[in-house]
């Protein structure tokens, strides 16, 4: 069996139909980072008690996303946020601490709002969002690859995320810090 070599515009159409292929693919791959890098915009609650979509909250700033995904992740954001908020470099940033409690079971969801709640000041709270919904996407915003770490995003007022990490404040804050525009 022979193959046929048919022109089109110029280009056999085997090698036309690859090079389609390819640009397809590549175009695909950018959508689906493009996807990966849009902040999700599943509503949370502050532990003030107000709805919020943190997407909508930052747009137009820029913010500061420090994450826990499991109790001990959670309970290591306290340090990134009292290093972030004694940093004059991130006075003009927004600075959100965001809890991950989908995994946690419904029944038990009150008991830790109520505990974080007690371990942060009342004018933070407004700054501490927890969200009960959509952990996978959260998860792949913030590219964990282990629960037990805070993970934390630096992004620009168009939303471009500009630094990402996870890990002690210590280790990474002068990091962050570099990226800032």
């Amino acid at each position: 069996m022979q193959c046929m070599d048919v022109e089109i515009g110029g280009l056999p159409a085997v090698r036309s139909a690859i090079i389609r292929l390819s640009v397809a693919t590549a175009v695909g791959m950018m959508s689906h980072a493009c996807l990966a890098q849009s902040l999700p915009t599943t509503p949370g609650e502050t532990l003030s008690g107000k709805h919020i979509v943190l997407a909508d909250a930052v747009r137009g700033h820029t913010a500061v996303l420090v994450a826990g995904f499991s109790r001990e992740g959670g309970s290591a954001t306290g340090e990134w946020i009292k290093r972030i908020h004694a940093d004059n470099a991130f006075a003009n940033a927004a600075v959100y601490q965001v809890a991950m409690i989908a995994g946690a079971p419904g029944f038990v969801r009150g008991m830790i709002r109520s505990g974080m709640k007690k371990g942060t000041s009342p004018a933070q709270q407004d700054f501490f969002v927890v969200l009960t919904e959509d952990q996978k996407q959260w998860e792949s915003y913030f590219n964990v690859s282990t629960d037990k770490d805070p993970y934390v995003v630096l992004m620009d007022s168009s939303g471009k995320i500009l630094w990402r990490g996870h890990g002690s404040a210590p280790n990474l804050e002068q990091k962050m810090k570099a990226a800032l525009p």
